[in-house]
């Protein structure tokens, strides 16, 4: 499965890129936000993206609202996972089309947990 992290953290990408490696999972590409996460689509699309809240550029929730905008994305899973903890925001990003929230610090046992209920496990 194709797995694409967005998040301007280069040490979070690498933590959830090992989390990812440690479940078999390494077809993993990586964007520092937004914007660049859309070009990245362009390039090959995946199953599943890992999105943080706040980058530059584009944050987390424009990424969704733009992803569900086009139709040849409806199918990618969306998971955001973000510090981000206020059960409005958790709302804004499942109304915007995100498939599943974890909170930040995240564990593997969370990531894998998500996949499951996300059919992707």
């Amino acid at each position: 499965m194709r797995i694409l992290i967005v998040d301007d953290s280069r040490s979070m990408r690498m933590i959830l890129k090992r989390m990812l490696a440690d479940m078999g999972h390494t077809d993993v590409v990586e964007a520092e936000h937004g914007a660049d996460a859309l070009d990245r689509m362009l390039e090959s699309t995946p199953e599943l993206a890992l999105v943080d809240w706040n980058m530059p550029v584009m944050n987390g929730l424009e990424f969704v609202t733009e992803l569900r905008t086009k139709r040849e994305y409806d199918k990618v899973k969306v998971m955001m996972v973000t510090s981000e903890s206020s059960p409005r925001l958790v709302y804004e990003a499942l109304k915007a089309g995100a498939d599943e929230y974890a909170m930040k610090p995240v564990t593997r046992e969370v990531i894998e947990d998500k996949l499951q209920l996300l059919g992707l496990g």
